[in-house]
């Protein structure tokens, strides 16, 4: 593995984009994407080991000969002399770190990493007098409607009444601080994708869409949600920040589909049989408090909440017509999405 770690000392380019967040799925998939287009780019790293997950993805997708390209500088967004470092000679960032936790001895540190730590690139970024930031945040961090037949989009207004989860909290305390940098004079957009959708990390939230199902999942729920490709959301991304626009934030889904529909495609694709009992709310419920117990006996952190409970049997529906008209953007459909992804999935059995 050839790894070329940056240090002030031996500084020598000045790289113009910093990723943020570049050992995730969004994160690795926007590096790849700016390599690709020829651009110098630095990213922000924890440990090692995070590194050679964004490697195993360029290697899975056949771009290996340019992951030697990429300046690493390890830096936690919550470590500012750090993060100072990382600045240096920086034009432009993507913000795509955070945390997503459902076990609630998390909610701290999510808070601490997801809304001081953007806060952080907010304040370094005006320090900096970065041309441009963009944000990625998440469709938790949108509003809420008590109805749930409306569409959600961009100008729904935030009711914290309808928020039960941490997650959604810090996101949208994330989004707040890239506002009030916005009314001191930075220049940043915000892209709210839905359920993302993308190879590689298979470990990792929707990623264990993958495996889970190839296992065997006997069981499925009928609540909708909103799902995006991953290139979608790197796409958008890019374009965003290329355009002259500033100060708004896009939703990005692509189709509004159940959980039934979402495996029953997922099921297809690996040549497994599809899940045929419907889960009920009580079930889902016991499940919730199953994995509460098992956390409070420190057996297993929790994977599954009550907030989970009740999305799985919720019906919310994005409105993504903002981007699609500001950008004329089109969508790849999820069963496309879904279609390729597991192709690469079953290359690595």
């Amino acid at each position: 593995m050839f790894i070329e770690l940056f240090t002030l000392n031996n500084y020598i380019c000045f790289y113009m984009i910093l990723v943020t967040g570049a050992t995730g799925l969004v994160g690795a998939h926007l590096v790849l994407a700016l390599l690709q287009k020829g651009e110098k780019v630095r990213a922000t790293y924890r440990t090692l080991a995070a590194i050679q997950k964004t490697e195993k993805l360029f290697h899975l997708l056949n771009h290996s000969h340019l992951f030697g390209n990429i300046e690493w500088i390890e830096a936690e967004i919550t470590d500012i002399p750090a993060l100072e470092k990382a600045f240096v000679g920086i034009e432009y960032v993507y913000h795509c770190a955070a945390m997503i936790s459902f076990d609630d001895s998390d909610a701290d540190f999510m808070y601490k990493t997801n809304t001081e730590g953007t806060a952080n690139i907010v304040n370094l970024s005006l320090h900096y007098q970065i041309k441009k930031l963009c944000y990625v945040s998440s469709i938790a961090a949108l509003g809420h409607h008590k109805k749930k037949s409306e569409w959600i989009h961009e100008e729904t207004e935030w009711n914290p009444e309808l928020v039960d989860d941490d997650y959604s909290l810090t996101k949208y305390g994330a989004e707040m601080e890239i506002q009030r940098g916005i009314q001191e004079g930075l220049n940043a957009v915000i892209v709210n994708p839905g359920i993302i959708l993308g190879v590689g990390f298979w470990n990792r939230t929707s990623g264990k869409l993958f495996p889970t199902v190839n296992k065997g999942l006997p069981f499925y729920t009928q609540g909708v949600c909103g799902y995006v490709d991953v290139e979608d959301v790197v796409k958008a991304m890019i374009l965003l920040m290329e355009k002259e626009v500033s100060g708004e934030r896009f939703c990005l889904v692509s189709e509004n589909l159940s959980y039934q529909e979402i495996l029953n495609h997922v099921a297809q694709v690996l040549n497994k049989a599809k899940p045929k009992y419907y889960a009920p709310f009580w079930l889902t419920h016991t499940l919730y408090l199953i994995t509460g117990l098992l956390a409070f006996l420190r057996i297993k952190k929790r994977y599954f909440t009550k907030s989970m409970s009740v999305h799985a049997h919720s019906k919310t529906y994005y409105d993504s017509s903002k981007i699609k008209k500001e950008l004329e953007f089109v969508f790849k459909p999820i069963p496309e999405s879904i279609q390729e992804i597991g192709a690469l999935f079953k290359s690595q059995l």
